[in-house]
């Protein structure tokens, strides 16, 4: 198992990273957030936590900015029908931290939402992952995207009535960033739509 690598990044291209290490230049294949984060780097030395993928007609070594997210990697790749290439896209779409707590609040429109999962894997998702991430503790202060999980079913309420009055999911989910912990769905509704205030 190759842990990790750490080199001078020569490239970053596309899905992946080259990094030189010992006068060869290793392809680390990673998310595209994971990418952003070193795009800048060019000719610098970085370090990703790796996880060696084998294949019957090739070996993929993948890279990722943290072991936490190289372990949701892993979460990812146990669940039926889920493939290196899937999983990118998952971790592309949001970060480590945002997924696990989907996944921990069974809530399958987080996963739905991103480009290449549809309905019924983002059930199996939620359901098979959610045992492994258990319920995380919330903070519901300043800066939490939502509230307490005393209010989860009133922001997920609240977060699909924003939807239907045409917001994305992204767009829902920054209206309501900061909200009040643990509030109805009511008074999530009328902080969203005052802009992010305390009615």
């Amino acid at each position: 198992m190759i842990a990790s690598v750490r080199g001078r990044l020569l490239a970053v291209d596309g899905e992946r990273a080259v990094v030189e290490v010992g006068g060869l230049g290793v392809e680390v294949l990673a998310s595209a957030r994971t990418l952003a984060g070193v795009a800048g780097r060019v000719g610098e030395e970085v370090a990703f936590h790796t996880y060696l993928h084998v294949r019957d007609d090739a070996l993929q070594l993948y890279g990722f900015a943290s072991p936490r997210e190289r372990t949701f990697f892993e979460w990812l790749l146990a669940v039926n029908g889920v493939g290196p290439r899937v999983a990118l896209a998952v971790l592309s779409g949001y970060p480590v931290e945002e997924l696990e707590e989907a996944a921990a609040r069974e809530d399958a429109k987080k996963f739905e939402s991103i480009p290449g999962v549809g309905k019924k894997l983002a059930q199996r998702l939620v359901v098979e992952l959610a045992d492994r991430v258990g319920r995380l503790p919330q903070a519901g202060g300043p800066g939490s995207s939502e509230p307490a999980p005393g209010g989860a079913e009133a922001y997920l309420a609240a977060r699909s009535a924003l939807q239907n009055l045409g917001l994305t999911l992204r767009e829902a989910e920054e209206a309501l960033r900061g909200a009040p912990a643990g509030a109805d769905v009511e008074t999530l509704l009328k902080y969203a739509l005052a802009g992010g205030r305390t009615p």
